[in-house]
């Protein structure tokens, strides 16, 4: 292996997401500013800025505002204002729908935007480069580095060409190390690096384990007949059951796009569960079906989500870093928004970065940042929304009560604090005590299998390279995951990436696809033994979404 190069930069930002390039520009803001020249790189390990962006998503602009507030003259593509909410309660064939004046105001939507996040990023990418931001898509951060007191001193690049055996081929390159005297980690979900931090500095010590959800989605173009651009409808119950958290998004844009997606909870309890299949029984129910009738499916992706709000979020500063965003675990899930946290803890890590770096400091720990945070509008909204996730383990009945006392009548000013101790991989029951769910076959045109929706994610990877879903055992899957909790491996995954086959003796063995895997994470937070372990694979694979 040949020896790596290494670059030096002020600030190393990892994640060309929302909360990095908002963390990148603002640095540039200010400098340009305070007339204090400084240098910033941002990694992105998609093959472009937002190859692998996906949300519903409604934004909120106003983090946006702040940064850049002259946002449209600049032609952010926020362009769908939300006209209407609608919030329906679904039973198998029927549905319910609540008063716009019962709804709590984190369901209200007027001035927000319906939006393709992967437009925005890339909109967000524009302005970074133009404030003199290098932008390095195709690379994906696969170490950290520290120096000999022990702070993060930057990240290396994983190297490319590697073959399935680890050995260099003819196309090898080494990785490239970034050293930086801040790093921003700003991966998103279940950052692979951001979990390292995380256990290396216990910096969710005193805090509940984070709360995870999967969302599904997929966007059509649909019958002018049934395009309503600006109508926003969010559904809870049907197909999921009381004791499963999750629900359901359906967003109409201009030119006869619908977005529609389900998250579900990864503390879902029954292991044969697929939220992939809850998904397209979902797209059946009589008040959803006709929007899509005569439309044609054109994407499709999948994402895990961070949902434990407030009391999740781990210490945001280390020596020499700092989280933002969804790495953070900012989301609010009650709002089902997050872009707007990531915009404002990237302008916020920025500014705290960027008085150190002007009085001469590196390596040492932002506490300005966290600081700001907890002074910040958007701790305040957190904390109205603190109880949120905790009441759905108690069930949707008990859930949708406490939510509108705690949101619609005492206004987030409750007086009480409701916390889980339960990590999401810890939740789910042996098969032999759970019902087992019989899917309905695909029909191809409103409901369809894994692998033909994987096709239209534009998924690739070498197939050579070492298998970037990693085992720490590789007997676990059979006998303990096949044994005990029926291979829930095969339906938590949404792209048919992990397979019960038989071998040549008859003999179970997983089968592991990695050429099929979208990033979603999933894998990595609901194993029950938290035997697998997503590492990037070689930087620009993976999906490519167009605008999710």
């Amino acid at each position: 292996m040949a020896e790596r190069e290494s670059m030096e930069y002020d600030v190393v930002v990892v994640g060309g997401g929302p909360g990095g390039l908002s963390a990148a520009i603002r640095l540039k803001q200010l400098a340009a500013e305070q007339d204090h020249d400084i240098s910033v790189c941002v990694l992105e390990k998609g093959s472009e800025i937002g190859a692998h962006t996906l949300s519903g998503a409604v934004i909120d602009p106003q983090a946006l505002s702040e940064l850049i507030p002259d946002w449209k003259e600049k032609g952010a593509p926020l362009e769908t204002a939300v006209t209407e909410d609608k919030f329906l309660f679904l039973s198998e064939k029927g549905a319910r729908a609540t008063p716009n004046w019962l709804l709590p105001e984190c369901f209200h939507n007027k001035g927000n935007y319906i939006v393709r996040l992967g437009y925005v990023t890339r909109w967000l990418g524009e302005q970074a480069e133009a404030l003199g931001v290098d932008i390095f898509p195709g690379f994906a951060a696969g170490e950290i580095l520290y120096d000999e007191n022990g702070a993060v001193k930057g990240v290396a690049t994983g190297d490319m060409g590697v073959g399935r055996d680890g050995q260099p081929t003819d196309a090898y390159q080494p990785g490239m190390e970034l050293h930086a005297r801040y790093t921003i980690f700003a991966e998103g979900s279940r950052g692979q690096l951001g979990r390292q931090l995380i256990e290396r500095y216990k910096l969710d010590e005193g805090r509940d384990p984070q709360s995870y959800g999967i969302g599904i989605k997929e966007m059509w173009e649909v019958d002018p007949a049934q395009s309503k651009p600006g109508l926003v409808v969010h559904t809870a119950g049907w197909p999921l059951d009381s004791d499963t958290y999750g629900g359901s998004f359906l967003y109409h844009m201009d030119n006869n796009i619908v977005v529609v997606g389900l998250v579900v909870g990864l503390d879902y309890a029954n292991p044969w569960l697929s939220p992939f299949e809850e998904f397209q029984r979902y797209k059946t129910h009589p008040a959803i079906r006709p929007t899509f009738e005569g439309g044609k499916r054109i994407a499709y992706g999948a994402r895990s989500l961070t949902a434990g709000g407030l009391l999740s979020i781990p210490k945001l500063c280390f020596p020499g870093g700092v989280l933002v965003g969804c790495e953070a675990g900012m989301l609010n899930a009650s709002r089902i928004k997050g872009s707007h946290a990531a915009i404002k803890t990237g302008s916020l890590a920025a500014e705290a970065a960027f008085e150190a770096l002007k009085a001469g400091r590196s390596h040492d720990e932002l506490v300005a940042y966290p600081h700001a945070f907890e002074a910040s509008w958007l701790h305040a909204e957190l904390n109205k929304a603190r109880n949120f996730k905790q009441w759905f383990k108690k069930g949707r009945t008990v859930a949708t009560i406490m939510t509108g006392i705690e949101q619609w009548l005492l206004k987030g000013k409750m007086p009480w604090t409701i916390h889980r101790t339960k990590p999401d991989h810890a939740c789910l029951q042996p098969a032999s005590e759970c019902e087992r769910i019989e899917y309905p076959k695909p029909d191809g045109k409103l409901t369809f299998d894994r692998l033909s929706s994987v096709f239209i994610s534009n998924t690739n990877h070498e197939e050579e390279q070492p298998v970037h879903l990693t085992l720490k055992d590789p007997s676990v899957p059979v006998e303990v995951n096949l044994a005990k909790y029926g291979g829930p491996e095969a339906r938590y995954c949404p792209a048919g990436v992990y397979e019960f086959i038989k071998d040549d003796d008859g003999n179970d063995k997983l089968q592991i696809n990695a050429q099929n895997c979208v990033h979603c994470k999933t894998c990595d937070i609901k194993d029950p033994t938290q035997n697998i372990v997503w590492v990037a694979p070689q930087g620009g694979e993976g999906p490519v979404y167009n605008g999710m």
